[in-house]
């Protein structure tokens, strides 16, 4: 996705950052990261608190799998299908994930 397209995504939450990253790209907004964009598919970053809201809207958590181990849960989850179509939902879920990325920076 080029980041012409991942500003319009997050144009709801405000201006972001995007960063080169992981062979994808970190976006960040005030300064946290809130979402990757890894092999096209932007990944929301959620917690605790935030990861069953995604479960339940049947988005798919990211693993990572290294060196033949085991994969990994990582804190990012595929957005809803419905995001996509509508930016107020979409603001709805990057909402979401700055809030996990407020919580992590104040542990």
């Amino acid at each position: 996705m080029d980041n012409d397209a991942i500003q319009d995504l997050f144009s709801g939450l405000g201006p972001v950052t995007i960063k080169r990253m992981f062979g994808g790209k970190g976006i960040y907004f005030n300064g946290l990261i809130i979402a990757l964009e890894v092999a096209d598919e932007i990944l929301l970053k959620a917690d605790k608190i935030s990861a069953p809201e995604f479960q339940a809207a049947n988005c798919r958590q990211w693993t990572y799998e290294r060196d033949g181990r085991k994969p990994v849960g990582m804190p990012y989850w595929s957005v809803p299908a419905d995001a996509f179509d509508d930016p107020d939902i979409m603001s709805e879920w990057a909402k979401r994930a700055y809030e996990a990325s407020l919580r992590a920076a104040t542990k």
